[in-house]
């Protein structure tokens, strides 16, 4: 199946372990009584995995035509309502972040109701998403979109809204800083834009320089501001002074045993909500600060990474062969190898990608190395994607070694307070293509 499809309940994906589900409830998070018949009805239907994906979404696998009506009544029993139409992606602390500039939820809410109204409903591309952020920790920055509505504090200190398209909060096209009572209808024209482009239309095919003049920015302009980075992982303070613990199951994935294990124990302690977030992340809400640091330790014995500067979390890994069937390779088995043979990659400063195929459906984006399953072995590819073209093929037992040669090159190259990144970004694909051929 194409890059392009989206898998719900009502149209699931056919994958190497059955069939695949991907659901974005339309609350912020669900209780734990909630999570807990979601992860039920993963192992009652299913093959008892579920995903959390690099935008946030679960997934469910596993599936077979018999069972997909089963999972749908006691999704739809636990009160869990998914989303449908355009995806609208917020902050996954949206409402509750001390440092948000405004609550992103209520413009969601507003373009939801617009959306719904229009009449006739505008054909758009399947995957076309639109984030609005309010800022504060735990931004949206890194995710690509095909419009994105940024609050910024403007002159005078009201809230503007920076709008932009086709691309993440650094590369994508800047139209309009505009009044919140404008965003709404600003965006419903760029999605009538868009219907009129085609289906298959997307941000990027917009031509920003007549937007510009379409939408003309309001008087006083707003300022930029610019988040720093910051992993859902690790325990932050909320707005009511509680806490948030944010934990990624290994490589993104978990069995549902092992949610629900992990389940009892956090609301014994005082958990009462879950959310998903980016970078394939878990929030637990609820806890205090005792129980936080408590729940932290427990859940590495629970299939969770628990802290920010874990290495693993520098590798973006598909669902790989054997779950997806049209991965080349086992990419965890391939993750194992890198923690193992190159763990001079991972110091933080790059994402080194997984995919099973040219798809990138872990990491859709550019990354520093990207390893793609090829029908011989494996293509290298060096700060693109997994569809760009790879600096050099490898046949199927050479990736340890070729790993190990990568690791060298970064560990004897690396000048003193240098990261990995720039090593490899100074170095030049070609170095990149010299190492893999040594040996």
């Amino acid at each position: 199946m194409a890059r392009g499809a989206c898998p719900s309940l009502s149209a699931p994906m056919v994958t190497g372990d059955g069939l695949l589900v991907r659901l974005r409830p339309t609350m912020p998070g669900l209780t734990i009584a909630q999570f807990r018949a979601l992860a039920e009805a993963a192992a009652n239907h299913g093959n008892g995995l579920i995903e959390i994906t690099a935008r946030g979404n679960l997934q469910l696998r596993g599936m077979t035509a018999d069972s997909m009506a089963g999972l749908a009544a006691d999704i739809d029993r636990a009160g869990i309502v998914p989303e449908s139409g355009v995806a609208i992606e917020v902050p996954p602390l949206s409402g509750l972040d001390p440092l948000e500039v405004a609550d992103a939820r209520d413009m969601a809410m507003r373009l939801r109701q617009a959306i719904a109204a229009l009449d006739p409903q505008p054909v758009l591309a399947p995957k076309l998403t639109i984030i609005i952020d309010g800022g504060g920790r735990l931004t949206l920055d890194a995710m690509s979109a095909d419009i994105r509505l940024t609050a910024t504090r403007a002159d005078g200190d009201f809230i503007a809204w920076s709008l932009a398209v086709g691309g993440t909060a650094q590369t994508a096209k800047v139209l309009a800083s505009l009044f919140a009572e404008q965003s709404v209808t600003t965006v419903i024209e760029l999605l009538k834009t868009l219907a009129r482009l085609g289906p298959n239309a997307r941000g990027r095919d917009l031509d920003a320089a007549s937007l510009r003049a379409r939408f003309p920015s309001m008087p006083n302009r707003a300022s930029s501001i610019a988040a720093h980075h910051v992993s859902p992982i690790g325990i932050h303070h909320l707005r009511d002074n509680s806490l948030v613990l944010g934990l990624r199951p290994s490589f993104g994935q978990i069995h549902a045993r092992d949610i629900l294990d992990f389940l009892d124990i956090a609301e014994v302690a005082g958990a009462n909500e879950i959310r998903t977030a980016p970078e394939h992340a878990l929030l637990v809400l609820g806890l205090d600060g005792r129980a936080a640091q408590d729940i932290q330790l427990i859940a590495t014995k629970h299939g969770f990474r628990t802290r920010a500067d874990d290495p693993s979390n520098q590798i973006d890994v598909c669902s790989g062969a054997g779950a997806c069937a049209s991965a080349f390779y086992p990419t965890k088995l391939a993750a194992a190898d890198v923690l193992d043979k190159a763990p001079d990659l991972l110091d933080g400063s790059l994402t080194v990608h997984l995919s099973g195929c040219r798809k990138g459906c872990a990491h859709p984006g550019k990354a520093a190395l990207t390893i793609v399953g090829a029908p011989t072995g494996y293509g290298i590819v060096v700060n693109g994607s997994a569809s760009s073209e790879p600096v050099a093929y490898i046949g199927k037992q050479e990736l340890k070694s070729v790993l190990a040669r990568m690791n060298r090159l970064v560990r004897n190259n690396k000048g003193a307070g240098e990261s990995a990144e720039d090593c490899l970004t100074r170095l030049g694909a070609d170095a990149v293509v010299t190492a893999l051929r040594q040996g």
